[in-house]
């Protein structure tokens, strides 16, 4: 430890901070105003164990790196269920032996406000829930966290790695998830560039297999190819997550034919992930056997936040029950209802 008075500069969040020594990294968070629950830490790119936060000394030249969970991209017994229709399905999504009895996935960002983020996810009955990982604002502590609307007790979070172009910048990324919040579950997407936001799926997979050597229970953003979404499940991910459209465009899916064709073959869960628009979007997408959708800015978009979210709540659930109804059979001519025997 620096000795008494000693002064030292550091590096939070990119910026340059003059410290006074000796401290703790449970102090200089302290100084900060930071909550030491809410926040993860990394120094010169280690991650600091929340365990050691009273230990570990702040030495002259250290670079911190303290992020949050902030809305972007629930227990199983978590209430907001998602009504009669599932309760008379039975039929759970199951997704690394845990059970979830809503099907419908949705994530945090581009509300207005966390307080229209909380109505409208309760609104959707969804349980999982996507959260971005990004820096805390430092400069200015106060203000209000996704945790703090959004409780994780309740629902369960899905760290994500939005944002990440590279294998390296999304394992980092999720390690850092895991120090702040400690769940292991998360979903992993590694964008090919920023103006189509497709996945690049060599570094997808580069990351995939690093997170899943180290314990993570990968969910995984992917392409519509069916030979890739394969060697993903076999590799060991919990669930594949094919896009239907490009990330944000409401364009509903584009080919179904290979949607199709990924869910025929997989033995883990497949949920279409980007590019849902509308409730019917959503329907198709459970129609064609998909186990789960999510979505983000279809739901934050809308006029209406609140309405859309329920929209895509029942429209998930009735996806799924035509699914297992079982579609009449396409007919090239007309087949009346009524028997034409027996006519006046």
């Amino acid at each position: 430890m620096d000795g008494a008075g000693t002064a030292m500069q550091v590096t939070v969040n990119g910026e340059a901070k003059a410290v006074d020594g000796p401290l703790t990294v449970a102090q200089m968070l302290t100084r900060f105003g930071l909550d030491s629950r809410k926040v993860a830490v990394e120094r010169n790119l280690e991650i600091v164990p929340r365990s050691g936060y009273e230990r570990e000394p702040v030495r002259d030249g250290d670079r911190f790196e303290i992020v949050h969970f902030i809305g972007g991209g629930a227990p199983d017994a978590a209430p907001g269920g998602v009504g009669d229709a599932a309760d008379e399905c039975a039929d759970p999504l199951v997704v690394a032996g845990r059970s979830f009895r809503s099907r419908l996935l949705v994530g945090t960002g581009k509300y207005k406000d966390f307080p229209e983020t909380a109505r409208a996810i309760e609104a959707s009955g969804a349980e999982i829930v996507t959260v971005a990982v990004r820096r805390v604002n430092v400069s200015d502590p106060s203000q209000p966290m996704l945790v703090d609307y959004v409780d994780p007790k309740k629902y369960t979070y899905l760290p994500n790695t939005a944002g990440c172009f590279n294998a390296a910048d999304a394992v980092r990324t999720l390690k850092l998830a895991r120090e702040a919040g400690g769940w292991d579950l998360v979903k992993l997407e590694v964008l090919g560039d920023a103006k189509t936001l497709y996945p690049n799926m060599l570094e997808t997979l580069a990351a995939a297999e690093i997170l899943i050597k180290d314990g993570f229970k990968v969910m995984v953003y992917c392409t519509d190819d069916p030979i890739l979404a394969k060697r993903l499940e076999e590799m060991g991910c919990v669930a594949v997550m094919p896009l239907a459209a490009p990330i944000g465009s409401g364009l509903g899916i584009q080919n179904p034919v290979n949607i199709r064709l990924i869910v025929e073959q997989a033995q883990v869960p497949v949920l279409v992930d980007a590019g849902v628009g509308t409730a019917s979007d959503a329907a198709v997408a459970m129609e064609l056997g998909c186990d789960g959708v999510l979505l983000n800015t279809a739901i934050a978009e809308a006029k209406d936040p609140i309405k859309m979210a329920y929209a895509m709540r029942y429209a998930v659930q009735a996806g799924r029950l035509a699914y297992k109804a079982g579609r009449m059979a396409k007919k090239l001519y007309a087949d009346p209802s009524s028997p034409l025997a027996g006519l006046i």
